[in-house]
């Protein structure tokens, strides 16, 4: 007798007549997957797939990058530019040259008229570097705005900025390996199961191979808090006061590395004196941790051989964010848990190539980590570039989110943004729109014509996306990765590097500046002028890492001539005494006061809002809502809401409610759910004229980064179910 699978029909994997597989790197988060996508006889994408040989997937994809392939034939594509008189107006089609010369005649008029900081740039963490750079010297060398930023500042400005503070430079100093060497890891605010599945799989593993605890600090029970050893659910907005009571435990037990401490820190002394004031017993009553668990997790991560800390959007995007990533530094530090195998303060990045960005855009600074404010810096560059150092700035501009404010008052009179749609992304919609509508210009280049901000474009540029391109990204663990174009862009859409290099030539007359053409000539030049530094890439070319799938920075020259087979690069940086970027090479221990200036909940706003990811979903959905396979799962914004308080206000699962903040509402279906608890709701904030509709504007003071996290609002429920079906559908629409 037959029983089971044997008697069914086999399952069969539907054959999508593949005849050529070609390599890339995945175009969604930072995890940095080398992806095959497979060609069909007509060379059209059809299947996708990951490359067994890579070690950062080692042959896994997440949901989204198995259909990554169906991007190149999704709806909204820009496929030719376009151009309008006003924002009410109809586009009309126009020539490239005549689409072009409008956006570098209206940056000059604009600059003429008002000064050169009143046109502003923002671009993105989804290009390839070799477009950020080549963005970078256009900006930085010809245009000449010092109002230039990426929106990355949504997402890891605070890390760039705690990075900083505690060790002089950015550039995360540990890898995903030190999963497998570590004997205890805490996770800060990061659900990695729906953020980066692969990390996530990476970690599991490790830990499978070679248990250690797991600590997860997250107000809500997310899918990696309920694969934890302890999970610590902490009032939203006080990790920092989380940290100074665990530090304070390690000193009062005797736990830290005191050799260590004196070889390579400074002012232990400070640190010491504040986290003197927060003893367990009275950081529990704020942090709503009980101390004899604060004492707990304190112990278990200083007496640990090697203690590793990763962290997310949960501490980098609050209040204190940049605090926050300081505060996991100290940790750290004060237990020697930097630069050695399984110990290290490992930021998880956002965008693909958030860290390109963050590498070599010149957003912050210049290429390579350099400095607007170090002389030296503004010498060198301009030397190499061929720029007066007088041109440049003599120190950085505003941020992202200074920028709308500044619109919003008049100093920027004219907007460029590249591949990002803060009409989707940055909080308190209803203000950011009022800025866009003052604009007396605004340039759009993106790959999808449909964003929201598109709607206030005058002209629109359509650019290639992901695999239409040739390049390399930077993952969270410094690894620089490959993109080989798989496919043209549509229409005549075309690459971002031949925009930036068309605009150029127009502000470049005299051809005193070089602008290359093609990827691997300007990734050579970018290999120059990273000689001697921190993020050396001097050793690396396109050829090479599409070989080994990816090399860790620093890789040299020098490392190339000895002929390491294969090429590891850096895994691990500051690993000996000395070596911080500091001119001491020390890195500084840094007292944290805690200011608790979060919104909170109220009697008119009694439940905290928490906004987060969806594991099939990327952020504003202008991709992923537009794949079928990754849209399905969740095609309407919705909310995780506590039964008890579901039952309190007469909600029942799947009915719609409005949510209401001091700044706007938003309609969705209520899930009832035990992952949260019962003063606090979780929305996706995938979801457009939803989340961002409802949450703060405030901002960290180093990092200028949004408090997306700590938001209070109400509850309604919707007493016509038929027409709050409706609204849902009207709010979500492209």
């Amino acid at each position: 007798m037959l029983f089971g699978r044997s008697k069914r029909n086999p399952i069969k994997i539907a054959d999508k007549a593949v005849v050529k597989w070609k390599t890339a790197t995945c175009g969604y988060c930072s995890t940095g997957c080398s992806i095959e996508v497979g060609l069909n006889d007509a060379g059209k994408p059809v299947s996708s797939r990951g490359v067994g040989g890579a070690d950062v997937n080692r042959g896994k994809l997440c949901l989204k990058g198995i259909f990554e392939h169906e991007l190149f034939d999704s709806a909204g594509r820009g496929t030719e530019p376009l151009m309008r008189g006003a924002i009410h107006e109809a586009f009309q089609p126009a020539p490239w040259d005549a689409a072009l010369d409008r956006v570098h005649d209206e940056i000059r008029r604009i600059q003429n008229q008002h000064g050169r900081d009143s046109f502003a740039i923002v671009s993105t963490g989804q290009m390839l570097t070799e477009e950020f750079y080549t963005l970078g010297k256009l900006t930085r060398g010809l245009i000449g705005t010092n109002n230039y930023d990426g929106n990355t500042t949504l997402c890891m400005a605070s890390a760039v900025s705690g990075y900083k503070r505690s060790f002089g430079s950015d550039g995360p100093p540990g890898c995903y390996e030190d999963f497998e060497h570590t004997d205890c890891l805490i996770a800060w605010g990061s659900n990695l199961p729906e953020q980066h599945p692969i990390i996530y799989w990476r970690m599991k593993d490790a830990q499978e191979k070679r248990p250690f605890p797991l600590v997860v600090i997250d107000p809500r029970v997310t899918m990696l808090a309920q694969n934890a050893d302890i999970h610590l659910a902490v009032t939203p907005g006080t990790d920092v006061v989380l940290m100074n009571a665990l530090c304070h435990v390690i000193f009062d037990e005797g736990l830290e590395d005191a050799r260590y401490i004196a070889a390579n820190t400074n002012d232990i002394e400070s640190l010491r004196e504040e986290v003197a004031k927060w003893d367990p017993v009275r950081a529990a009553r704020i942090c709503g941790i009980d101390e004899d668990t604060i004492r707990v997790v304190a112990r278990l991560f200083a007496k640990a051989g090697a203690a590793m800390q990763i962290w997310t959007m949960g501490i980098n995007q609050s209040t204190h964010g940049s605090d926050g990533v300081v505060g996991i530094n100290n940790l750290a530090l004060i237990t020697g848990n930097i630069g050695k195998p399984g110990g290290t303060s490992l930021s998880i990045t956002g965008q693909c190539n958030a860290m390109g960005t963050r590498e070599w855009s010149s957003c912050s600074g210049l290429p390579n980590y350099r400095l607007l404010e170090n002389a030296q810096d503004r010498e060198d560059i301009g030397k190499f570039w061929g720029v007066d150092p007088e041109f440049f700035p003599k120190k950085r501009g505003m941020f992202q989110t200074d920028i709308y404010r500044a619109i919003e008052t008049g100093e920027i009179k004219g907007l460029w943004l590249i591949a990002t749609n803060p009409m989707s992304s940055l909080p308190n919609t209803a203000r950011i729109r009022k800025s866009m509508e003052k604009l007396e210009f605004c340039a759009v280049q993106d790959c999808y014509r449909d964003t929201e901000s598109a709607q206030y474009a005058h002209a629109f540029l359509p650019a290639g996306t992901w695999a239409e391109k040739d390049g390399v990204m930077t993952n969270t663990e410094r690894r620089v990765n490959v993109v080989k174009q798989l496919t043209k862009p549509p229409g005549e859409a075309k690459p971002d590097l031949w925009i930036f290099n068309q605009i150029a030539r127009r502000f470049n007359k005299q051809n005193a500046l070089n602008f290359p053409d093609t990827a691997t000539e300007i990734f050579s030049e970018m290999g120059e002028l990273s000689k001697g530094r921190l993020a050396d890439i001097s050793g690396m070319s396109h050829a090479l890492l599409e070989r080994v799938h990816g090399v860790q920075w620093p890789y040299s020259a020098e490392q190339l001539a000895r002929g390491e087979t294969p090429p590891t690069g850096g895994k691990r940086i500051y690993t000996e005494d000395g070596t911080f970027r500091y001119p001491d090479g020390k890195a500084k221990l840094i007292a944290l006061a805690f200011v608790d200036n979060n919104e909170v909940p109220d009697e008119a706003f009694p439940f905290w809002l928490n906004t987060g990811r969806l594991i099939e979903h990327w952020h504003g959905r202008s991709k992923t809502g537009k794949l079928a396979d990754n849209n399905k799962y969740s095609p309407i914004p919705f909310i995780e809401i506590n039964p008890d308080a579901a039952h309190e206000l007469g909600i029942k699962a799947d009915d719609y409610v409005r949510l209401v903040s001091r700044r706007s509402d938003a309609i969705v279906m209520a899930k009832p759910t035990h992952r949260v608890p019962q003063n606090m709701i979780f929305l996706p904030f995938h979801f457009h004229d939803c989340a961002n509709r409802l949450t703060l504007g405030l901002l960290d003071p180093y990092s200028r980064q949004p408090a997306y996290k700590q938001s209070a609002i109400r509850i309604e429920l919707l007493v016509d179910q038929v027409e709050a079906a409706k609204a849902s559908m009207e709010m979500r629409k492209f």
